[in-house]
């Protein structure tokens, strides 16, 4: 069998936002698997050298993922299960059968046994169904050998014009995998505020990332960048559109403006990992961006919730991408509604290539007298105050792990 050092595999590829990032950083994609038409005809479309799968992770061997990276082991296996079962912003059943796929993405990896892997998902998936998917990921690829970071992050801190939260999981055979630092401040969000000890630049803001582009056509045939269309707003929704200053959400317009959907949820109750414990507000159902801010995270229904910071209008599909990092020639395939899901599940590629420079420049290094597989650190807050479901997790996760205070702070 042979060998590369830069070879990765990515599992649950989706658009390819992470392995865009890593190609950048000098990695070379043998094989990306996804199990979505679209994601499929995307990745077809974007990743013209790379063996496309569409096959299903619980199917997948080892043998067959050499099979079709024709016999070349990889050093790196990525991957983020769908998020659908964690994520706050969406149904929450521990039964949903999409939280299976970590312990596939364990199961691979133990298979495959590169030198390194790196796991990605929404910061709900520590909390689901009281951090049974974290001992799920955790408990093979430990047991097997590799030491272990987990940490949840703000990509607004690494230089990304978005405040999307994530939790990040790195893990090396040979030594301490470490983690990169924040280069940037960023702004806009309490967490994402305190995640920088030293002076640092401020993080990209949304003018800087829709900078350059022309004037949004009124229809897809018009577009000059694809995705870059928007259809004129009329009515109570221009209305609304015109009423909102920057910064401000739907709350902040007159009753009669508030939209009948934003009024029945405005009580509603957002369970935070379990039943008996909750946090509750009324949502932003619409929101105009600050320019001079990292957009707020970028979500399949962004571009029918965020308006545009200067002009009276939603974002378009191209701006949504921008704001997750795409090049303009990075080509989405499907319906609107598809493509507007393939980019707010996207890695940011800034980030994925962050990553990947952190990781070439630590392969090949080695550690005395590490022992067995560990977890080295399960940092995943910059605040002093945790919610009830949280402070139950980390209890569970240190003491399963034999994890000291220490391994809870960078």
């Amino acid at each position: 069998m042979n060998y590369s050092p830069t070879a990765c595999v990515d599992l649950f590829a989706g658009a390819g936002g992470l392995t865009l990032g890593l190609q950048r950083a000098g990695f070379e994609a043998l094989v990306l698997n996804d199990n979505w038409g679209p994601a499929i005809a995307t990745l077809t479309h974007n990743f013209r050298g790379a063996v496309i799968s569409n096959d299903d992770i619980r199917d997948l061997t080892r043998t067959d993922i050499l099979q079709l990276s024709g016999n070349l082991q990889p050093a790196l296996v990525v991957g983020g299960p769908p998020c659908q079962g964690f994520t706050s912003a969406g149904a929450r059943r521990a039964s949903d059968e999409r939280n299976t796929l970590v312990r596939e993405f364990s199961r691979l990896v133990v298979e495959l046994g590169p030198r390194w892997f790196l796991f990605e998902n929404v910061e709900g998936f520590l909390t689901m169904s009281g951090g049974d998917f974290v001992t799920d990921l955790l408990d093979d690829l430990i047991e097997y050998g590799y030491q272990v970071r987990l940490r949840k992050v703000n990509v607004a801190n690494f230089g990304i014009p978005q405040l999307r939260k994530r939790v990040i999981v790195v893990g090396a055979l040979s030594s301490d995998p470490g983690f990169p630092n924040p280069s940037h401040h960023a702004y806009g969000a309490p967490g994402a505020q305190l995640a920088q000890t030293e002076i640092l630049p401020l993080s990209p803001c949304v003018e800087d990332a829709l900078l350059g582009l022309p004037n949004a056509a009124a229809s897809v045939d018009e577009a000059k960048v694809q995705g870059h269309f928007v259809t004129p707003s009329t009515g109570d929704d221009l209305l609304r559109i015109e009423s909102l200053q920057c910064g401000q959400t739907m709350k902040n317009l007159p009753p009669q403006l508030q939209h009948p959907s934003y009024t029945r949820r405005a009580n509603r109750r957002v369970a935070d990992g379990s039943p008996t414990h909750r946090r509750g507000g009324a949502p932003f159902g619409l929101r105009r961006l600050r320019p001079d801010e990292p957009s707020k995270a970028i979500t399949s229904g962004a571009m029918r919730e965020f308006v545009h910071p200067r002009l009276n209008r939603y974002l378009s599909l191209r701006e949504c991408a921008r704001l997750q990092g795409f090049p303009d020639d990075f080509e989405f395939v499907g319906k609107r509604s598809e493509q507007a899901t393939l980019i707010g599940n996207a890695i940011p590629p800034g980030f994925g290539e962050i990553l990947g420079h952190w990781i070439r420049s630590r392969m090949y290094l080695t550690s005395e007298n590490l022992g067995p597989g560990r977890l080295l650190e399960f940092y995943v807050t910059n605040g002093s105050g945790m919610s009830p479901s949280l402070q139950h997790v980390v209890s569970r996760i240190c003491n399963r792990y034999d994890l000291g205070e220490s391994s809870l702070w960078p």
